[in-house]
């Protein structure tokens, strides 16, 4: 769990919080077809934090995030190209929302889809 102080208290945000964030950010990207697991865009605020666990995982240390994730990708784009959309969407999503900084995003492309 994050945990910040503020000036009227202690503000935290749990790990699959920044999970969610993270899978909607990179089911964002145009050609991942979903989270690894099958976990669509839309589907990535509703199913349980232990579903969610095993596509995306989210480590603190010293206050910064690190991300893993794996997706599924559409065999019609560059996975190079996707990777490094995905990384950049993940991180710029946490640290906008979040306010702390994502050390890493490690993105395994787990699937390729046609």
């Amino acid at each position: 769990m994050n945990s910040v102080s503020e000036k009227f208290g202690h503000v935290r945000i749990a790990d699959n919080v920044i999970a969610c964030i993270a899978g909607l950010a990179a089911t964002d990207v145009k050609g991942v077809v979903h989270l690894y697991g099958g976990i669509k865009h839309d589907e990535v605020t509703k199913v349980a934090t232990q579903v969610l666990e095993r596509p995306v995982r989210i480590a603190i240390h010293d206050g910064q995030i690190e991300v893993k994730i794996a997706i599924s990708v559409n065999a019609t784009f560059p996975m190079p190209e996707v990777t490094k959309k995905v990384q950049e969407k993940v991180k710029s999503s946490i640290e906008m929302m979040t306010g702390n900084e994502v050390r890493s995003v490690d993105v395994t492309v787990a699937e390729v889809l046609l």
